[in-house]
């Protein structure tokens, strides 16, 4: 089986990691930090609002049992992508909303969805859609957070 990547970051990433893991063709998902200018940040870092990442969950997914439109579907669903550095009551520029592509197919897949989300809501969409960077893999007890300690999806 041949897999794709995907990565999104959409507010906390326990809830993201968990509800994409559901989705059938998903193989995995991993938390960590994208986006920023911090070379191996810690969780605390990324808290502190000083390293210019944002949460984000990296996934490997099976292109013959899951497209990148349903996956790219799903991330709408999962937050509110016209807040600016908040979800809920996550506030930080860690929490923003980003679509990572990996290739000019993602680039476009995700402009179109976009453009499509925006009509559906009709307001401004935030999320940024960006070249996939360095992808810093969070601490271990991040990993599967929500599995490990029970909770809801969204945190």
């Amino acid at each position: 089986m041949d897999t794709l990547k995907a990565s999104f970051s959409a507010g906390c990433f326990w809830g993201v990691e968990q509800e994409f893991r559901q989705v059938k063709g998903v193989v995995n998902a991993t938390v960590g930090y994208s986006g920023g200018h911090t070379q191996a940040p810690t969780y605390e870092q990324v808290c502190a609002g000083t390293t210019g990442h944002a949460e984000t969950v990296l996934l490997e997914y099976d292109p013959a049992l899951v497209t990148y439109d349903q996956l790219l579907d799903k991330f709408w669903e999962l937050h509110d992508p016209t807040t600016l550095n908040r979800q809920g009551p996550d506030v930080g520029e860690q929490y923003r909303s980003i679509i990572f592509y990996f290739n000019e197919e993602q680039k476009l897949a995700a402009l179109a969805s976009r453009d499509r989300e925006q009509k559906k809501l009709n307001r401004r969409i935030v999320t940024e859609i960006i070249p996939a960077v360095a992808f810093w893999r969070a601490e271990e007890y991040h990993q599967r957070y929500l599995e490990k300690h029970g909770g809801a999806a969204h945190c």
